[in-house]
């Protein structure tokens, strides 16, 4: 089966620290640290996504009053190649790790493979994580921005970001009621400039097996928010959604809550890893924590395209993973 309901798992805390366009967002306010330029103080940009990393990491052990040793097991992931920023990141951690890939749903998938983790018994704290940096992102898949390259407007803007979240069996007020781990969908979308229309279908097929699953009509959740689908790949699952009958009118997106695409310079909105991740663990959960809202779904949409698939001209397969969560 796809999706899980989960009895005797929840949030224990949250750390999230990004960067200078995430702190000037309508958001700003509710992240735990920031700094004021992508290099967060390290010669190059990896360095600064791997400090954020461990800054979130970090933090959220803090936050918690744990220490290292009292987490069991530590997902994370990131979008520079072989993981890097993750893996590097865990040397200085003495937590078992195991890394994973989804592109930018790896924030539910990490999330959502830490929760089994705590369910099944296996150990009382687990750790997930991720984290995504424009400069490094735009380098592997796109250009440079010191290239200067003219964007469409459909592009998204990669969020600058880390967020962890430490989840166990002791009871708190968000507690994790459901997961599901979508499929791999294709419909051959292949132009790199515009992933959410591509990551659209997928953030569907999701949606369709959560409810299914769980029996349930999308009214049940007070949000149902996707990753960084942005405004084109939000019109598209609207639209697709209306086709089978699906209406989505209480649907945001995390690309769309992280910037303010009519004030900032973000084009179609926010992507990338950081971008669901820092979004749900710090405004999304303060609505949760303040009881703005009982019941949210996150569903964290990917694009697994490598930059040799997109040279090769091959299509974008996509992916989205979905985390429940309600207030106790």
């Amino acid at each position: 089966m796809s999706s899980a309901r989960l009895n005797n798992t929840y949030v224990q805390g949250t750390f999230t620290v990004v960067g200078p366009m995430e702190m000037d967002g309508p958001i700003g306010s509710y992240f735990d640290a920031g700094y004021k330029d992508l290099y967060c103080g390290e010669k190059s940009f990896e360095k600064a996504e791997q400090m954020m990393v461990k800054r979130a990491i970090k933090g959220v052990i803090d936050k918690c009053n744990l220490t290292e040793a009292d987490i069991g097991m530590a997902f994370g992931g990131d979008l520079c190649n072989q993981i890097t920023a993750a893996s590097f990141s865990m040397r200085d951690f003495k937590i078992p790790f195991a890394g994973v890939f989804g592109a930018c749903s790896t924030s539910m998938l990490s999330l959502a493979l830490a929760s089994t983790f705590v369910e099944s018994n296996q150990t009382k704290y687990a750790l997930a994580f991720t984290s995504s940096h424009n400069a490094t992102a735009e380098r592997q898949f796109r250009f440079p921005t010191e290239y200067g390259a003219q964007k469409p407007p459909c592009t998204t803007y990669t969020v600058t970001g880390a967020g962890s979240c430490i989840v166990s069996s002791i009871p708190s007020d968000i507690k994790i009621t459901g997961i599901t781990f979508g499929e791999v969908v294709d419909l051959e979308h292949k132009d790199i400039n515009d992933l959410g229309s591509a990551m659209a279908p997928a953030a569907l097929k999701c949606l369709q097996l959560h409810l299914e699953a769980f029996n349930i009509e999308p009214s049940y959740y007070d949000m149902i928010v996707t990753g960084d689908l942005s405004k084109v790949g939000r019109a598209v699952l609207l639209d697709m959604a209306k086709e089978y009958g699906i209406e989505l009118n209480n649907h945001y997106d995390c690309g769309l809550i992280v910037y303010d695409i009519n004030k900032q310079k973000v084009f179609s909105g926010g992507s990338g890893c950081a971008c669901s991740a820092v979004t749900t663990y710090s405004y999304l959960f303060h609505l949760l924590e303040t009881r703005k809202i009982k019941k949210l779904l996150v569903m964290a949409t990917g694009a697994l395209m490598s930059p040799t698939t997109f040279q090769q001209k091959d299509s974008i397969p996509c992916v989205a993973h979905a985390v429940a969560f309600e207030v106790m």
